[in-house]
């Protein structure tokens, strides 16, 4: 350990590889200034924050001409990345990439091979400048989408159907066994398994959402590029809308809407909720591609898209 940005310079070898993982924006920025005055040309600093791709874009340029090189990585996984692997996107300066590439490939997520061998890292070069981190940014904007696609299926079943937390249960974990495959699936099949004190944990858990503007600045970018976003940017009005709870509880005081009554055949409508559950995610992933390829062409970036689904298939 190191009690000094000082020491803890002192005891790297070069170039040095410093990472920063603090709160985006001035936090950033501040750190940098402090690191500054105790590196030596072509050492590299590492932003391994949820910070905006354009502070990426101006930080890469800045430390350029210091002499320095720059990173902006993004990482996805939380705490079960952090214990097993996460997805790591690395972008800026390219010429660092060679210095942190075994290290970022060596702790990042792994997924299988041709041989069926879990060698393949969930890490690879995005682009220059802020690339990383925009890419990370559309990745976060996307699970803000599969986040609120799988609210609606498990309201409709709730509602619409009258299933019971136990039901769903089942329904999510058979689901997980299909193309529906993913982290988000297993989890919402974990969270309906949960009791407490005999009653489904779910139904106590507070109905508001709050974010950490990635979902957001992904909307705000894809409208200074004019490419259609709707999926993603509805989920994170719905978070604002969650986030709204007295007015929502006046207004239900106010009105109230019908009563839905199911008829049809229950197998079969949730067997085609599955399918629009699954259309659905894929056109979240083709409007974030869609705002990935009109960045490239804005911002000169050289992104791989195939590479990128590479990168997430593992650890995020």
């Amino acid at each position: 350990g190191a009690d000094s940005v000082e020491s803890l310079v002192a005891s790297l070898e070069s170039p040095r590889k410093v990472m920063l993982m603090v709160k985006s924006g001035q936090p950033v920025d501040d750190f940098i200034e402090l690191l500054i005055p105790h590196l030596d040309k072509g050492d590299i600093i590492i932003d391994g924050g949820n910070s905006q791709f354009e502070d990426s874009n101006r930080r890469t340029h800045y430390l350029r001409e210091k002499g320095l090189l720059y990173i902006g990585t993004g990482v996805s996984g939380g705490e079960e990345g952090a214990l097993l692997g996460p997805s790591i996107m690395p972008g800026g300066a390219k010429e660092a990439w060679e210095h942190v590439k075994p290290i970022f490939q060596g702790i990042s997520a792994k997924v299988a091979d041709a041989n069926g061998d879990l060698t393949v890292p969930c890490c690879d070069w995005v682009g220059d400048d802020g690339a990383g981190h925009f890419v990370k940014m559309v990745h976060n904007g996307i699970e803000y989408g599969d986040m609120q696609l799988i609210c609606e299926a498990y309201i409709l079943m709730r509602d619409l159907l009258g299933m019971s937390a136990n039901e769903m249960q089942a329904v999510f974990a058979d689901w997980n066994k299909t193309e529906l495959s993913s982290y988000l699936v297993e989890i919402t099949a974990d969270i309906l398994a949960y009791k407490e004190d005999g009653k489904a944990l779910v139904e106590s858990i507070l109905d508001t959402a709050g974010q950490k503007g990635t979902g957001k600045w992904t909307g705000v970018t894809a409208l200074h590029l004019g490419v259609p976003l709707t999926l993603i940017g509805e989920a994170v009005f719905a978070r604002c809308l969650s986030a709204i709870k007295e007015e929502r509880v006046q207004a239900s005081s106010v009105i109230s809407g019908p009563t839905p009554v199911f008829t049809g055949d229950k197998a079969a409508f949730i067997e085609s909720l599955r399918q629009a559950l699954l259309a659905s995610k894929i056109v979240s992933y083709a409007q974030g591609y869609a705002v990935m390829r009109e960045a490239a062409k804005e911002y000169k970036w050289e992104l791989d898209c195939g590479a990128i689904a590479l990168m997430w298939r593992g650890g995020c």
